[in-house]
């Protein structure tokens, strides 16, 4: 029987758990539309649930709908490590963008247990709720309420577009569960992810080791003009919001990509008039914004333009104008215990890889506030993803998988009949060293 550096997942049965999960709002295009507490979200919680109770591991639920399936380790009362991610996706989002981590993690468990390695500390899989805020925002809403990030009743009274609560919509599927949201140590988290950019492919990298996540800010724009007939009102006559906003984007686009390149980034990716009729110039436009950045000073000189050409473009135009902040989200720097776990892992197994910086928001930016965390991404196809075209390959999610293992092992310790075990890593719970 193999040591426990040979350790290897069954990367056949992880694959065919990511094709069984897919199927759940499976679209025809060959994604899913899995929103958060939605029918289809509550049809891959069962199917989670079942797995892991096949295997033996205790499920508790708390208030904001996180799932936990736990593993008892040999000190069963000390902090746990947690591996997962997220099983709800965007409207037309891909397979592998949430699921990847939480299955992985599943395989993780399931390796142990077939080989009969006992960790130190217990091991749990999260499935955290609402990761991508597509249904309610903001984003990462279960991981940000566990770290009190967010309060438990602001985000209970969250509302859809339809005006469905959270509340009624995770009553609804019956996944409220009774256990109190957060105020527990871990002793870490993991996340395993696609890493939703091309970097990795273009290197030629097989795992990236992810350093941290760059920061996030979430706004609504309202410009507001005055409503006029479409035909009789001159242009040099209107109060156009919506002329305001195109000559406000096109200054937005020019300086981030001269001032802030190569990290910035700024997307607008809901714009809605009213009111909406062909034939009468908006009285008001509104768009969603967001703005990144690994550097938080440069997020805020980044505000500082928005808010810049905004102004500028509404005074031209005799238009007004107004700000909301939705949600921010600050840049994030990794425990070094977790990032040298993960590069350890992955020169053990023989994969090429290197560090980098997360663009995207994720479960771990929360969890880094009140444990060691650190992330393992593998490459998708183009860097495409929050879309039905996003692709891996099966030895894709099972290079990702066995870096997941290894690190657990070396944060978790563990040991098995043989001349080879991993000590209980050192992390201290409840700190983000």
């Amino acid at each position: 029987m193999a040591s426990i550096p040979d350790l290897r997942v069954d990367g056949g049965r992880l694959w065919r758990r990511l094709e069984e999960m897919a199927r759940i709002g499976a679209t025809a295009a060959g994604g899913v539309h899995r929103l958060a507490l939605s029918d289809e979200d509550r049809r891959a919680r069962d199917r989670f649930r079942a797995w892991a109770v096949s295997l033996g591991l205790a499920i508790s639920i708390d208030g904001i709908g996180n799932m936990f399936a736990r593993r008892a380790g040999t000190d069963d009362a000390r902090p746990p490590v947690v591996l997962g991610s997220h099983l709800d996706s965007q409207p037309t989002g891909g397979r592998f963008d949430g699921p990847l981590g939480v299955l992985a993690a599943l395989e993780v468990v399931q390796t142990l247990e077939e080989h009969g390695i006992a960790t130190a500390v217990p091991i749990e899989v999260a499935n955290w709720t609402n990761e991508e805020g597509a249904r309610f925002a903001p984003a990462m809403m279960g991981s940000g309420v566990f770290s009190g990030r967010f309060e438990l009743a602001d985000a209970l009274r969250t509302s859809d577009p339809d005006g469905v609560t959270v509340a009624d919509a995770i009553d609804r599927i019956g996944y409220r569960g009774p256990t109190p949201v957060g105020g527990r140590l871990l002793a870490a988290h993991l996340e395993l992810h696609i890493e939703q950019g091309p970097i990795l492919e273009e290197r030629g990298c097989e795992i990236g080791i992810v350093t941290g996540v760059q920061g996030t800010r979430w706004f609504d724009l309202t410009l507001i003009g005055e409503e006029a007939h479409a035909g009789p009102t001159p242009m040099p006559s209107r109060t156009d919001p919506v002329a305001a906003l195109g000559q406000a984007l096109v200054e937005l686009y020019r300086r981030v990509e001269s001032e802030f390149a190569p990290h910035g980034r700024l997307t607008f990716g809901v714009l809605a008039a009213t009111p909406a009729s062909r034939n009468t110039v908006p009285g008001q436009v509104r768009v969603s914004v967001d703005i990144r950045h690994p550097e938080d000073r440069a997020l805020d000189d980044m505000e500082h333009c928005l808010r810049e050409e905004a102004a500028s473009a509404c005074a031209e135009r005799g238009a007004e104008w107004r700000l909301d902040a939705v949600w921010r989200s600050p840049a994030v720097r990794f425990s070094d215990r977790c990032i040298e776990a993960v590069r350890a892992a992955a020169e053990h197994c023989g994969y090429r890889s290197m560090p980098l910086m997360a663009g995207a928001g994720h479960d771990s930016v929360h969890t880094s506030d009140i444990a060691p965390t650190g992330m393992i991404f593998v490459p998708c196809e183009g860097g495409v993803s929050h879309n039905e075209a996003e692709r891996i390959t099966p030895a894709q999610a099972e290079a990702g998988a066995n870096v997941l293992l290894h690190a657990a092992l070396r944060l978790a310790g563990g040991r098995r009949r043989g001349p080879v075990s991993y000590p209980a890593s050192n992390t201290s719970p409840g700190g983000s060293a």
